[in-house]
């Protein structure tokens, strides 16, 4: 046996095409920066940036219908890497937990069978971070351990379960979205399944009120007339099961909790977008679409500015963002100045063309930066959106009522400097300004820019059309063909275009528009160029139009092969192309075949009418090429010998023969030489015959008579000395012609379709096809080498095979994918580092864990040179050559624009640790760094204020304008807090429908200290009321409270007596009338209402008795049975506890994290390095340094070694041990170091 070799290198791979149904909601854009999207029982993982796929996972054996990626949520180290991980649930009930990197899956889970209604990583606690939370229908809520797929707990409800949301603000609280309504569960915890069945709450549907039914007044301008409308639609939210009449279908579409302010919840309709207030189960804001408006089909709410993303049935997407309350106080009509949240259109992108078998599936916005949106199209397209803001003055009319968004003057967290690069695209919050709420001072506008917002189409991704296919590879690979060899496939589709793709990138090469009606079949006449043809539908005579067309793929250039030829005639069965691309011949159904010469495009011969009726054919790998190129050579040497006279023969007859020879093998098939070719057909009844061509000459061999045991001959493939017959039921016959030997083998597999031999020398692999499937037989041993078959092994049926390479294999499929596999024939996922990808991916969950953190660390800091580098072979690092190069490459990815904010010596390191936090979509740095580099600057400013006030300067500057955003909640300003929150109850107050709303909202004026508004509402309970004498009496209390001693110790004890007897909320409210807000605080604490203390403290407290009980706070993260410890140091950071947060950082181990933050501390002076803080510091250092050198980054260790005291140097000493001391670079350091100090 010959050994022959793998040809070219290609990847397995599946090109996808057309999704089902039921991959409506099976997509995700994760943390880590790819799109995850089910397509029938695969899933794609494509690259938003560069929009290329670059995986696709195989193992589901039912269609898919729910994706998510793994959180971010947690602090990255070697044991802890940037890893791809992505769960999928798919229609019969299996959820896969996989490694995407490899292609493998880390666990298979399977509870029930039927379809996964939803799926969410828990990402909010520090415990695990491989919990995983499903439903499973029809009522079961199952929480599994996605690492190693074990079930934690199972909980079942009552009603069918449709989704769940979890409050981001608290990890406790969910919204199950059910047949009939909300259930609100308040105890979600990782260790038990919920105790109680949660609070039902129904949802009568906003069409059944009255207010929708009532034309608005014509007179009116639209929106206010649609305003006041809405104004009437009171409570949506009920406790009691509606009547039948009131809600004949809950057609709530979507339950989504908002991410950008604590307590509110969205609910979607198919014409309105309701905001909740769930403090008060009230509707405080309504985005209805007028009559003739598009439909919703889903709304993703933003986390970093309060706006969001709305998909419509026409595939438009809009952006909606929260009106600011403070702009509306010069409103003319003052009862309209705060009515509700008003949600205005500020950007939308273009539809799409609706069509039956076209139309939206679903969006996904970029977690990391809301300013990207991808939508799925359910022919398989994605188109990737991306938000760019135009600054300038506005084109918009004035007349638009909408006021002009800013841009912020501040980028990553900190004020720009005075020419400072940016990038205003970054992300949402740096496109857009924060919302102003009521009783703020909008900023000065000289500093601001106005803004504009438009989407970009920055990418489309698109798959096959619909099946079926015919598929055909173009020539294979040879010695001669290698230096411009394409790997190109050619796939004919059924509206009559052929796409040509490339199968070392899996990319469309190219798509033309060849013919009129369905592709039959393909065949390649050069390495650029093909035959290709399609038949028409018959008429009543059984006639059809054949169209067979020449193409030619580096100009596109088609011409209709048989010319005039085609109308009316029987259909083309198949078309056949000899070995030396010389011949063609061309078989019908009911008709002669022709012969074609296809070098001159001539008809050589078309057959009598006598002539057999063909069932196949196959072309003889036999050809007299060589010796009568042989021949050729000698007579024109013999010429040549002849030209040249005697005398000069002997200098000139080398060369010439030579350069003869060249020529000769340049045109390797010339014009001149026409070989002589043989193909074999046979005919109904089984005859083989034998016919021989040989330029344009055609002559008749020997028959060879029928064999007995085949049934009708439906295929022949011949290779080398080995013919091989298929017949229609199934049985292989194989002909070895030298040892005139046959050998037949039943394979009770039915009709054999086609069968192909392997390419490459002495290779001799067969492809069968069959109706249920395929299989590769060796011809050598004669016996099968793999099968798969449909209902067995796969769940799609075969419509097209090919070898692609000598060993690996093409198949065209009913799911309208193409896959590459290997021989063994079994579909699976691909290592991605195998790839070859035109265009480099940035995403470190790529790389090795090492090389991710090498990378990170590379990026955050140089501090060797004076220049920042993004050249990784320039710093001392060593690594292995290939890591080093992808670690290179990956720096090559990013943009030119981030790339010389990076190298921008400008940008602080705040800045930098925020901007590589967002680039690794790292969730958890990037709120760490957010809240750090706010409160650093913040402290920092109040320092020096003090600082120049001692002095007796005047010039003291202003605090900054800029505020964390509100959905960092807890953690912003207190005064921003309160302001907040007052404008949030008188909202609610507006909205109040009921004696139940009223009486929350006096609460809550109470807590907040508004007693006037308080008394007024208490005195509204009208007289029926049984709480009447109650709430009249408060109001006086209220109201007559004043500061003796005898009044307040009563109320104090009156307070202390209820809290003691279960009537915490009333005893904390009298706490608060007399400013005992303290006391309230601790004792909500005492009881467990920790967020309650906290809230109260921002309120009510004076910022040292606020830091107080926040630090209690604090403390009970850190306990044990809580571990929210990552919360807690964001508490501890804005209260300034900047010392006590690089302890915590350093005790669990977060070595860069906290080395870096000292060094930031350290930066803006709200530490110094004295004898108390020196210990801390070096140890940090310390370990740092140490991290750096088991990295690899060996320049990076000395510097923070030399700054970390005695156990420094002997680190200095044990990284430069063995190369004569220490270099001079490092000495060079220890100066800088020097100067550092003086600066600091």
């Amino acid at each position: 046996m010959i050994p022959y070799t793998v040809n070219i290198k290609l990847a397995a791979r599946t090109l996808t095409g057309t999704l089902n149904l039921q991959n409506k909601t099976a997509v995700d854009w994760g943390w880590q920066g790819l799109i995850a999207q089910g397509c029938h029982s695969s899933i794609l993982v494509m690259d938003p940036k560069t929009a290329q796929t670059i995986q696709v996972l195989e193992r589901h054996k039912a269609n898919v219908v729910k994706v998510k990626w793994s959180r971010e949520n947690y602090y990255h180290n070697l044991s802890s890497p940037y890893c791809l991980r992505l769960a999928s649930g798919d229609a019969s009930g299996k959820i896969i937990v996989w490694d995407v990197v490899s292609g493998t899956a880390h666990c298979e889970i399977q509870e029930h069978s039927k379809p996964i209604q939803d799926l969410e990583w828990l990402w909010n606690q520090d415990a695990s971070r491989d919990l995983l939370l499903a439903v499973h229908p029809p009522n079961y809520i199952v929480l599994w351990n996605g690492d190693t797929g074990t079930k934690l707990w199972k909980k079942s409800y009552a009603e069918n379960i449709l989704s769940f949301s979890f409050d981001p603000f608290d990890p406790s609280n969910m919204a199950l979205l059910t047949s009939e309504g909300i259930v609100f569960i308040t105890d979600f915890s990782h260790s038990k399944p919920p105790s109680s069945a949660g609070k039902k709450v129904y949802i009568a549907s906003p069409h059944a009120s009255p207010a929708h039914t009532k034309p608005a007044p014509a007179a009116a301008p639209a929106p206010t007339g649609a305003k006041k409308a809405l104004n009437k639609v009171k409570v949506l939210i009920t406790n009691e099961k509606p009547t039948a009449e009131a809600v004949t279908l809950n057609d709530c579409l979507q339950l989504s909790y908002l991410p950008s302010k604590r307590n509110h919840m969205l609910l979607l309709y198919p014409r309105e977008i309701l905001i909740l207030d769930l403090e008060l189960s009230q509707t405080v804001g309504v985005v209805a679409i007028e009559r003739s408006g598009v439909p919703f089909t889903q709304v993703i709410p933003c986390a970093q500015r309060d706006a969001l993303y709305c998909l419509h049935e026409n595939g438009c997407i809009t952006l909606r963002v929260c009106r600011s309350t403070s702009a509306q106080e010069e409103a003319a009509d003052p009862e309209q100045s705060v009515q509700e949240l008003v949600y205005d259109l500020r950007s939308q992108c273009d539809a799409i063309r609706v069509t039956k078998t076209v139309r939206p599936y679903r969006m996904v916005i970029c977690p990391v930066n809301e300013n990207k949106a991808a939508l799925m199209v359910s022919d398989g397209r994605v188109m990737l959106w991306e938000l760019k803001a135009h600054t300038g003055r506005s084109v918009a009319n004035p007349s638009s009522g909408l006021s002009p968004l800013y841009s912020p003057v501040s980028f990553c967290g900190a004020p720009l400097g005075p020419n400072q690069k940016r990038i205003q695209d970054l992300s949402l919050n740096s496109m857009i300004s924060q919302t102003l709420i009521a009783g703020e001072a909008p900023p000065p506008s000289s500093i601001q820019q106005e803004v504009q917002l438009k989407f970009l189409l920055t990418g489309l991704l698109s798959g096959l059309p619909l099946p079926p296919f015919a598929i055909r590879m173009c020539p294979p690979l040879t010695t001669k063909n290698i230096s411009h060899y394409q790997p190109l496939l050619a796939a004919g589709t059924s509206n009559g275009s052929v796409l040509v793709y490339n199968l070392t990138s899996g990319l469309l090469h190219k798509e033309l528009s060849v013919h009129s009606c369905e592709v039959r079949g393909l065949e390649w006449v050069s390495l650029t160029s093909f035959l290709s043809f399609a038949t028409s539908s018959p008429n009543n005579m059984g006639l059809v139009r054949n169209e067979l067309q020449h193409v030619d793929l580096p100009t596109g250039r088609c011409f209709a092969f048989r010319g005039e030829r085609g109308n009316d005639e029987p259909p083309i069965e198949m078309i056949k192309v000899s070995h030396l691309k010389q011949y063609l011949v061309v078989v019908f159904r009911d008709k002669p075949l022709e012969l074609w010469d296809i070098r001159t495009g001539t008809l050589l011969r078309e057959m009598a009418k006598n002539f057999p009726t063909v069932t196949a054919l196959e072309w003889s790998p036999s050809h007299n090429l060589k010796s009568l190129k042989k021949k050729q050579m000698a007579a024109r040497e013999a010429m040549a010998r002849q030209t040249v006279s005697d005398a000069e023969q002997s200098s000139v007859e080398s060369s010439v023969i030579s350069l003869l020879q060249d020529a000769e093998s340049k045109s390797e098939t010339s014009q001149a030489i026409s070989a002589r070719e043989h193909f074999v057909f046979t005919d109904t009844d089984g005859q083989v015959y034998h016919i021989t061509v040989e330029g344009n000459t055609v002559k008749d061999g020997a028959r060879i008579p029928p064999d007995g045991s085949m049934g009708s001959i439906a295929c022949i493939a011949w290779k080398g000395d080995t013919l091989v017959l298929g017949d229609v039921d199934g049985n292989l016959n194989f002909w070895d012609l030298k040892a005139r030997l046959s050998r037949g083998i039943p394979t009770h597999r039915g009709w054999v379709k086609k069968i192909r031999f392997a390419p490459g020398k002495g290779n001799q692999k067969l492809l069968v096809m069959y109706t249920d499937g395929a299989e590769v037989w060796d011809t050598k041993e004669v016996q099968m080498v793999s099968s798969m078959r449909f209902g067995r092994n796969v769940n799609y049926r075969i419509l097209d095979i090919d070898w692609c390479t000598s060993d690996k294999v093409v198949l065209a499929s009913d799911d309208g994918c193409v896959r590459v596999l290997e021989m063994a024939m079994k579909s699976a996922s691909y290592r991605m580092d195998e790839q070859d990808l035109t265009d480099p991916v940035w995403c470190p969950s790529l790389l090795l864990p090492r090389a991710a953190l090498t990378l990170k660390a590379f990026l955050l800091l140089q501090p060797w040179s004076g220049t920042f580098t993004m050249d990784i072979t320039q710093v001392d690092y060593n690594e292995k050559v290939e890591i080093k190069g992808l670690i290179q490459e990956q720096l090559n990815s990013l943009s030119n624009d981030m790339k010389s904010v990076l190298q921008d010596s400008e940008l602080s390191l705040l800045q930098r640790c925020l901007l590589v936090s967002r680039l690794f979509g790292d969730e958890s740095d990037l709120n760490f760094w957010t809240v750090a580099s706010h409160y650093l600057q913040l402290f920092a400013q109040a320092r020096q204020l003090s600082v120049t006030s001692e002095g007796g300067s005047e010039e003291t500057q202003p605090p900054s304008q800029n505020h964390l955003d509100i959905c960092h909640d807890i953690l912003c300003e207190s005064s921003y807090f309160q302001k907040f929150q007052l404008d949030r109850v008188h909202l609610q107050e507006v909205k109040r429908s009921s004696y139940e709303h009223t009486k929350k909202c006096a609460d809550q004026l109470l807590l907040l200290g508004q007693t006037d508004r308080a008394v007024q509402l208490l005195l509204e309970t009208s007289a029926d009321n049984p709480s009447y004498y109650c709430d009249s009496l408060k109001a006086c209390l209220v109201t007559t409270i004043t500061s003796s001693g005898p009044s307040q110790s009563t109320i104090k004890l009156v307070a202390t007596n209820m809290i003691a007897n279960g009537k915490l909320a009333e005893g904390v409210q009298l706490l608060c009338l007399i400013d005992k807000a303290a006391d309230a605080c601790r004792y909500l604490q005492t009881y467990g209402e920790w967020n309650r203390a906290a809230w109260l403290a921002k309120v009510r407290l004076n910022p040292a008795e606020g830091s107080d009980v926040l630090k209690r706070w604090a403390e009970h993260l850190c306990s044990p049975q809580v571990n929210q410890k990552s919360k807690a140091i964001l508490v501890l950071l804005s209260l300034g506890c900047f010392y006590k947060v690089g302890e915590m950082l350093h005790s669990m181990r977060y070595f860069d994290r906290a080395a870096l933050f000292i060094e930031a501390c350290l930066k803006s002076g709200v530490m110094e390095a004295n004898d108390s803080s020196n210990k801390l510091i070096e140890a940090a250092f310390l370990e740092y340094a140490r991290l750096l050198r088991s990295l690899g980054l060996r320049e990076g260790a000395a510097l923070w070694a030399s700054r970390a005291g005695s156990a420094g140097e002997q680190l200095m000493e044990e990284l430069f041990q063995g190369e004569g001391g220490v270099p001079e670079a490092v000495l060079g350091e220890d100066e800088v170091e020097v100067g550092l100090e003086s600066t600091e």
